[in-house]
């Protein structure tokens, strides 16, 4: 055997993904027709390793695998050519063969032969007792063979294969998980292990300076040096430019075997200096998603294996296992985003609440802050903080804000025209500041009601201007000349630029609540407060602070010369009849203190005209 050939034959062999891979249909009707063609029980499509035949197709036999020394399948591989053996028992070489020793008499083998000239094995056919072969049989058994070969260069080539890669893909990894379904017992315990070389960003840093081909060496790399050190028997697949996915032997799916599996796979990252060419530009994630084969679907593993190689990305860990929690919360994050969409259309679902804003010094409700409420038909009330974040991490935010806008313009000119004259707080996000017709929008709406620009204003989060500065500040500017006010929520939690304070074209200041409950804890609380409050002021802003609760830090604030403050210590966010009727009994209650000399503080619903809304 020249070695050369046979290295270049093994390496021919392995690209084609073939050993120890899932039987499968396909190769299993060729090996039946086989059989029914010579009237024998036995009948294989039979891979030469380098130490092993390995049947990837079967009838008749319950082994996999039998050893490649003086198994004739291998003289095939070796010579290239049809091998027939009347009787194993009577030939020298091979009587002392494992098929001969199993009772195996007759043998014939046609060669697996690639376009390149490689022999990957036979096709062949067994017996039990002697028996000779016609020229029809040989020619039947060279066709059958020529069917195996273009069933594997059809599966090699069109589809299941990365063209630039070479190795199997994704859909070959969804007919192979099928085919393992079949194979393997009910309910077995495995585990797919998908591999990420590098996070998104790296992914476009290194597309900019190193070009696409980047990803097809830093992959090989890797798989070479993961198949070195988890073991050749792992097929693997390559999902995406730098992603690649196999599913480990059994018995790493659980007990001890669960640990050593996932101390290989520890073990493999950290050397990853001795491979890795690009260890300094990017950072490799492993995701590893236990499942049982017949429960559990092979597009839920391919899901659940990239959410744990993602939470190991966003975490900063080198390996993520998948949490059936955490899966339920992802889950129910894209079960609430499509339904959103539907709530956008159905004035049943969604509501408006609004919540009192009080000048601390006249105890007057001078304002209301619009708040988005969502009663699901199915699910119930869903938490603002639950839904919200993941809005405003879509397209749909806009259509969210443009929603709320709408009704709170709505709401502000009913109460108006009820005698109840407060300004209206609405939220928009970063993503509404980069509209380039939002400012016309929010102007043709107030038009629409009739009602001053001064009489709304919008509250933007410091890190949503960040977030793209330029058109945020530019688009501020514009709303700002339109006479709409401005007001910085959650002040403290984001960037907090002095620089870019001063270039906002903002009117109020709103302290963050995490902030305002903490003042009962200590001087240093307060401290840091009243700094916030001095500096908005000397800024030229007006204050509020978020989240008052009890009458004592309702004193701090209006000791520190805060200027407005809503929390619950005034009221919870109410239903706008609600917010009417309670500003009639907070006029009633403060008409009722003037006649008491030593009335306690209480709020009274008294608001200003716009213009009077100026800093302090």
């Amino acid at each position: 055997m020249n070695t050369r050939n046979e290295t270049d034959r093994l390496l021919a062999l392995r690209k084609l993904n073939l050993l120890d891979s899932a039987p499968t249909e396909a190769f299993d009707r060729i090996t039946r027709m086989a059989a029914r063609v010579f009237g024998l029980p036995i009948a294989a499509v039979s891979l030469t390793d380098s130490d092993r035949q390995w049947f990837k197709s079967r009838v008749g036999m319950a082994h996999t695998a039998i050893p490649r020394i003086k198994a004739p399948c291998a003289s095939v591989a070796d010579s290239g050519a049809l091998l027939v053996i009347d009787d194993l028992y009577e030939d020298a070489f091979f009587r002392d063969s494992h098929l001969a020793h199993s009772g195996v008499r007759f043998y014939a083998g046609a060669p697996l032969t690639t376009s390149d000239g490689f022999n990957l094995g036979a096709i062949c056919v067994l017996g039990l007792e002697p028996r000779t072969i016609s020229a029809t049989e040989r020619d039947a058994l060279t066709d059958l063979a020529a069917m195996v070969m273009a069933q594997i260069e059809l599966q090699h080539t069109l589809g299941r294969v990365d063209p630039l890669s070479g190795m199997p893909n994704r859909k070959q990894f969804i007919e192979d998980y099928a085919d393992l379904q079949m194979d393997r017992p009910h309910g077995e315990q495995r585990v797919a292990v998908l591999v990420n070389m590098a996070n998104q960003e790296q992914l476009n840093n290194a597309a900019r300076v190193m070009g696409a081909s980047y990803f097809d060496d830093l992959v090989n790399e890797a798989i070479i040096s993961y198949r070195a050190v988890m073991g050749n028997e792992h097929t693997v697949y390559q999902l995406a430019a730098t992603q690649f996915i196999t599913i480990a032997p059994p018995g790493a799916g659980d007990g001890a075997g669960a640990g050593a599996y996932r101390a290989r796979l520890a073990h493999w990252l950290g050397s990853r200096g001795q491979w890795s060419t690009s260890r300094f530009v990017t950072t490799p994630a492993i995701g590893i998603a236990p499942f049982q084969l017949g429960r559990t679907d092979c597009l839920d593993v391919l899901r659940i294996a990239q959410n744990a190689m993602q939470d190991a990305h966003q975490t900063g860990q080198l390996i993520g296992t998948y949490s059936s929690a955490q899966d339920e919360a992802y889950r129910r994050r894209f079960t609430l985003l499509n339904a959103f969409d539907a709530a956008l259309g159905d004035t049943s679902q969604l509501r408006l609440v609004y919540q009192p804003r009080i000048d601390l010094i006249s105890g007057a409700c001078i304002g209301a802050e619009a708040l988005l409420r969502w009663r699901h038909p199915e699910l119930g009330d869903v938490p603002p903080g639950e839904f919200i974040p993941v809005v405003e991490q879509t397209s749909m935010v806009r259509a969210a804000t443009s929603w709320v806008l709408r009704e709170a313009v709505r709401q502000l000119a009913a109460w108006h025209g009820a005698g109840l004259r407060l300004q209206m707080s609405v939220n928009v996000s970063a993503a509404n500041l980069l509209e380039a017709d939002f400012v016309s929008t929010v102007t043709a709406l107030l038009n629409q009601h009739r009602m001053a620009p001064g009489w709304l204003e919008l509250e933007v989060t410091e890190s949503a201007i960040m977030e793209n500065q330029g058109t945020a500040l530019a688009t501020l500017a514009a709303l700002d000349q339109a006479g709409v006010r401005l007001a910085i929520d959650d002040f403290g939690t984001g960037y907090s630029s002095l620089s870019y304070l001063q270039s906002m074209p903002a009117h109020v200041v709103k302290i963050d609540q995490s902030f305002v409950r903490n003042m009962a804890g200590g001087e240093r609380n307060r401290t840091l407060v009243n700094t916030m409050i001095s500096l908005s002021h000397e800024l030229g802003f007006r204050v509020v602070a978020e989240g008052i609760e009890t009458d004592d830090v309702r004193q701090l604030l209006h000791d520190q010369g805060c200027d407005e403050g809503q929390g619950y210590l005034f009221a919870r966010p109410l239903a706008p009849e609600e917010l009417f009727a309670w500003c009639a009994r907070a006029q009633a209650s403060a008409a009722a203190s003037e006649a008491t000399a030593r009335a306690p503080w209480k709020p009274i619903c008294a608001a200003p005209e716009p213009g009077m809304h100026t800093a302090t």
